[in-house]
This record gives C-alpha cells, structure tokens and sequence, in this order.
C-alpha cells in the first residue's frame, strides 16, 4: 500500500475532503535528485491537493489522517491513463502512414485523433476501475484540537 499523510478540510455526507501536500515519499526516496515528483513539487510550491474520500473512521475536521492506495491499482490507472493515449497515437500514426503514403500531415492528424481517442477511452475506462482505485482512510492520526472558548475578562 501507498500511504500519504493529509488534513481534513471538510466533511459532508459520509464522505471527507483530504488535503495533502505530496513531498512526503521524496524524504527517503534515493533518486530524489532527479526525479519528476520532487521537481514538480519544487515548481508548485509543494501545492496542496485535495482528494474525495469516503469517511469511514469518522474523521472531522482538522484531524490528520492516513490515505492509502494498493500499488497495483496505481500501476492500472498510471497505465490508463499514460500507456493507452500513447498506444493509439502511435497506432493512429501508423494508420495515417499507411492511408496515405508519404504524407507527414496525415499521419500528424492520425496520430492526434488516436491521441484524443486514447485519452477518451482512458476517461470512459477510469469510472468502471471502481473503488479499488480510490484512496481510503487507514487511521486518523491526530484528532483535532477543539478551539478554547473565549474568556472574558474582568473589565
């Protein structure tokens, strides 16, 4: 499982909205020096995302919580979502070339329509990749701290 730590900011219908700041794996991470995640971060500012969950630990907000996801369904939709458009604009390249001969554009054009298929066919893909592909909340691992109530004072 891949785990990340987050805040909750807000809860409604049994469901939670998490936000993280994804910089937590490049601490122990041994290519940190050259990898894309550290540097997207870097170029973000480590910006915050947020993510729907279902809330079934209770959370409230302000709690810190544990997200985690399986590997293999990270693998499944990387591959959805990167390898698929890939796939078919090369095929739709290759298409183009062999339609019509020793024109460029109409394999340019090819391969862009096998590129928005692809794209397409990976978003229609996602929805039937279920709940298995959705992050869950494993612990909560700081409840939140109530605010203290105002004390008046003796003026």
């Amino acid at each position: 499982m891949i785990t990340e730590r987050g805040r909750v900011i807000a809860v409604t219908d049994g469901k939670a909205w998490i936000q993280t700041i994804r910089l937590s794996a490049c601490q122990s991470c041994s290519a940190r020096a050259g990898c894309g995640q550290r540097a997207l971060a870097g170029v973000s500012g480590g910006r915050a995302n947020q993510v729907l969950v279902a809330n079934t630990l209770g959370a409230a907000v302000g709690d810190e919580v544990s997200l985690a996801i399986a590997e293999s369904a990270l693998l499944r939709a990387s591959l959805l979502v990167y390898a698929l458009p890939l796939l078919l604009m090369v095929v739709g390249a290759m298409a183009g070339h062999q339609w019509a001969p020793g024109s460029d554009a109409a394999a340019m054009m090819a391969a862009v329509v096998g590129l928005g298929l692809g794209f397409w066919l990976a978003r229609l893909a996602q929805r039937g990749l279920g709940p298995a592909c959705t992050p869950q909340l494993v612990r909560i691992e700081q409840a939140a701290i109530p605010a203290p109530e105002s004390v008046s004072g003796p003026c």
